[in-house]
């Protein structure tokens, strides 16, 4: 019988949400891994049995949790974690690891935090239908990306539908409005310096009110969600084209190659140059 799935999205420019490793593992008694940090957010389901999660806090403080059947958690990116299975009864759980420049935004819908990282759904059924969305999805180490893609926006979708934590939205098509309108005014713009105030300006709002409204809606500040921008944009050129990363940081708003390369680092782990070397689409042989 297994007892382990594991595979790796391939490499495909998806912006909003993006799937980087996904499966499911039947665990030994006591069975752990960490304390680590992973670089893009990871939730388990918990099939069955049971298990322990340690994780720090914004503070930096240690908290403990203990998971059974029906229940989840998530790792955030940064985060130390360490999370073992239960001697008597150790659990088997499915994982995704996803991102994107939506993804703090969804997971906060979910009311998922650092002080709160344990899903618990509004109902079995609920977290049923979420299971078997992952458990699908942990399947299908040879479908095309659209479809992968796909089946994510169905989970994230379910995941904050049935969270007992989800919050509850108010004025929703006024305030997407506001943030569709400042976040297509950045990717039009991120080639250049944006302040909050101009943003806000474009939103025609007080600077504070659309900070706040900005970072309530997609879980970070605005200068932060722009630098996401420009390194998602920068990743994409990097690995569609061939030019080179210094002319590619001017293209997305970092003049400096090395402040380019220090947050990029910071983004994703690696520097531009490895990242280019373990992603960069092959040129096709010319036909005869």
């Amino acid at each position: 019988m297994d007892d382990f799935s594991f595979s790796l999205f391939p490499n495909e420019n998806f912006l909003d949400l993006r799937l980087y490793q996904y499966g499911w593992e039947r665990c030994a008694p006591l069975h752990s891994f960490g304390p680590s940090v992973r670089n893009h957010y990871l939730f388990h389901y918990v099939i069955s049995g049971q298990g322990k999660l340690d994780a720090h806090d914004q503070n930096g403080v240690t908290r403990k949790y203990t998971l059974r059947e029906g229940e989840g958690f998530l790792i955030f990116p940064g985060q130390v974690t360490t999370y073992c299975a239960h001697k008597m009864d150790p659990w088997k759980y499915v994982w995704l690891e996803f991102d994107g420049l939506r993804a703090a935004e969804y997971v906060d819908s979910a009311g998922l935090e650092l002080s709160q990282p344990i899903y618990r759904p509004l109902s079995s059924a609920q977290g049923d239908g979420l299971r078997d969305t992952m458990l699908y999805i942990a399947g299908q180490n040879k479908a095309s990306p659209l479809h992968l893609i796909g089946h994510l926006c169905l989970f994230v979708d379910a995941l904050i539908q049935s969270s007992s934590t989800r919050k509850e939205l108010h004025n929703g098509q006024l305030r997407d409005f506001y943030i569709q309108e400042a976040i297509t005014f950045m990717e039009h713009n991120y080639q250049r310096e944006v302040t909050v105030e101009e943003l806000a300006g474009v939103c025609k709002l007080n600077r504070s009110y659309f900070s706040k409204l900005f970072k309530e809606n997609m879980g970070c500040p605005p200068q932060e969600f722009l630098i996401r921008l420009r390194l998602a944009k920068a990743a994409e050129l990097m690995k569609g084209t061939g030019n080179s990363i210094g002319d590619i940081s001017v293209m997305c708003g970092y003049p400096n190659q090395l402040h380019f390369s220090r947050a990029f680092k910071k983004r994703y782990g690696v520097s531009p140059r490895e990242w280019r070397v373990q992603n960069q689409i092959p040129k096709r042989a010319d036909r005869l």
